[in-house]
């Protein structure tokens, strides 16, 4: 279960960097639009893994024996990803408001790597479902309060965030890959 925690965790960072840059954005703290961001971003990020999920399953007898590098080389790549975008712009900037549009296109851009988390779930040996919500609640909690952060702290944190949820990504997929192959 701790590893769900930290992919729940980690998958979150993303959308918590986002929702930093649109607390710094918007300038001052919205308790409306914090609960609209918690909310588009965690019901994205917990229901995207489900697509993973589903398709690693319909794929399962076809690559149980190579599962562990697919599920490595996804977490690994999404890990790399999040580490080379922290040192990149942020996609938050473009957007001068953030209408009901603006967030879901956002929910749905940063819960992409979410989907291809939810192809490793059932190697975690977990419940997918348990797993979905943690990760949707977890994410809407840290939308929440990056909104918040912004608003009171400036971007110094969005980089970091998405920094740090990377290497959590790449972390669980070498763990993944090496309790395959010395079990």
């Amino acid at each position: 279960m701790i590893e769900v925690i930290l992919l729940a965790l980690a998958l979150s960072m993303d959308a918590f960097a986002v929702a930093i840059g649109i607390g710094v954005k918007q300038g001052k703290f919205d308790m409306k639009l914090a609960i609209k961001v918690g909310l588009f971003f965690g019901i994205f990020q917990g229901i995207m893994p489900l697509f993973g999920y589903l398709a690693s399953l319909g794929l399962g007898t076809y690559i149980t024996e190579y599962d562990h590098w697919i599920a490595f080389v996804l977490l690994a790549l999404i890990g790399c990803k999040m580490i080379y975008e922290s040192f990149g712009e942020n996609t938050e900037d473009e957007f001068t408001s953030f209408t009901n549009k603006v967030l879901l296109i956002l929910a749905i851009a940063t819960s992409i790597d979410a989907m291809a988390a939810g192809f490793t779930l059932n190697l975690l040996e977990v419940n997918p479902l348990i797993s979905m919500v943690l990760i949707g609640m977890i994410t809407y909690v840290f939308s929440f309060f990056g909104v918040y952060l912004g608003t009171k702290s400036g971007g110094m944190l969005e980089d970091k965030a998405e920094f740090l949820g990377g290497v959590v990504l790449v972390g669980i997929g070498i763990k993944i890959l090496l309790s395959h192959i010395f079990s």
